[in-house]
């Protein structure tokens, strides 16, 4: 089977700006089209050129192609790209594909396939609300009329997560009850259920992130009896990390506090799977690949409710979420820390790029596209 991946944006940008890389083989998206090629399927991935490595020389285990953006004022690389060249590519090729697999349908990528080639369509829906951008109105727009009338010819929309499905259920009455989450390459992920008593931090080091709200409580912990001993563990880097350093100075926590700087991912899994808990803070996210990445390695998660996969970590035992989570929760980590890790092991194989992969052949088996 042929397989066409369309998904321009292939990581968050930061304050409207989009960082270089030196590779995209460690992004959901890639992980996903890896299942796909396990399988046995033949994968083409096509991104924004804005999102290409530096030097553009990295070699693929697939058909990768970037795409140059237009229109870059009205449609923003980072929001909503705009690549021209991709209606005469579907157009010419889709005929080839026997599996359009479009990412959001707030896209304008979405939009070409679901005219040229809905039969063959399926959307992979993220977004869990409106964006905000302007009061939300073009969000709104295209959800209630591009995509409702537009877009009802697709084979079926895939929510990643529960919160997704209710949102978008309201436009796309296609929409499967089935949510399928990233998959992770478990080959590039071991796993372990022997544990250090330490946490783990990991992500950009910036505001966005609370970084330093997970460090503010990481201090009363440590203040507890029995629990001194704990340390964290900082992987990332980012525009507080000084700040952040001076923080953890200011508060005499140097001695059990560690900035790991950025990783490679053999040695982020190494940490990962040596620790008791993956902190998560975040002011404001969706889909955060650390969280299945810490799960795959048999350790559990303590986040709060703004990561879609809060549900399921709540539901499957696999840590702690919570709106607000705080010392007392980091104890609980570390006196239950072997039950939670034993369900991130027997959870591991359903996070894993193949199974997310072989969901959306099994929905695609089981749907007919709706021609009107």
């Amino acid at each position: 089977m042929k397989i066409l991946v369309l998904n321009a944006i292939l990581y968050t940008a930061d304050n409207g700006r989009i960082p270089e890389v030196s590779t995209i083989k460690d992004t959901m998206i890639y992980g996903i089209c890896r299942g796909f090629r396990r399988l046995g399927h033949e994968v083409t991935l096509v991104a924004a050129a804005d999102y290409c490595p530096r030097g553009g020389a990295e070699q693929y285990d697939f058909e990768v192609l970037f795409f140059p953006t237009a229109w870059r004022r009205l449609c923003p690389p980072t929001v909503l790209p705009c690549l021209p060249g991709l209606r005469r590519f579907l157009r010419e090729r889709s005929g080839e594909y026997d599996l359009v697999l479009a990412s959001e349908t707030f896209s304008l990528l979405t939009w070409e396939a679901a005219r040229i080639c809905p039969e063959k369509t399926i959307i992979w829906q993220e977004l869990t609300a409106h964006q905000r951008k302007m009061h939300e109105l073009p969000s709104r727009f295209w959800h209630a009329v591009a995509a409702r009338w537009g877009m009802k010819r697709v084979r079926a929309v895939v929510p990643r997560s529960k919160p997704a499905y209710d949102f978008i259920r309201r436009y796309m009455p296609m929409t499967v009850d089935r949510v399928v989450d990233h998959g992770i390459d478990l080959d590039k992920f071991a796993c372990s259920e022997a544990k250090k008593r330490q946490f783990i931090s990991s992500s950009q080091l910036i505001h966005r992130k609370n970084v330093e709200g997970i460090i503010r409580i990481f201090r009363d912990f440590h203040a507890l009896p029995d629990y001194a001993d704990v340390r964290l563990l900082i992987a990332g880097r980012g525009e507080e990390e000084v700040r952040l350093r001076q923080m953890v100075k200011d508060w005499a926590l140097e001695d059990c506090v560690e900035f790991l700087g950025f990783l490679p991912r053999t040695e982020l899994n190494r940490h990962m799977r040596e620790s008791m808990a993956l902190l998560v803070n975040t002011r404001r996210d969706l889909n955060m690949v650390s969280i299945p990445e810490a799960i795959v390695s048999g350790t559990p998660v303590l986040t709060n409710m703004e990561p879609a996969s809060a549900g399921y970590i709540r539901r499957e035992g696999l840590g702690i979420a919570c709106a607000a989570w705080g010392p007392d929760e980091l104890r609980q980590m570390v006196d239950g820390n072997a039950e939670f890790v034993r369900r991130c092991v027997a959870y591991r194989e359903r996070l894993s790029n193949v199974y997310s992969a072989r969901q959306f052949l099994e929905i695609r088996e089981e749907t007919s596209a709706v021609c009107r």
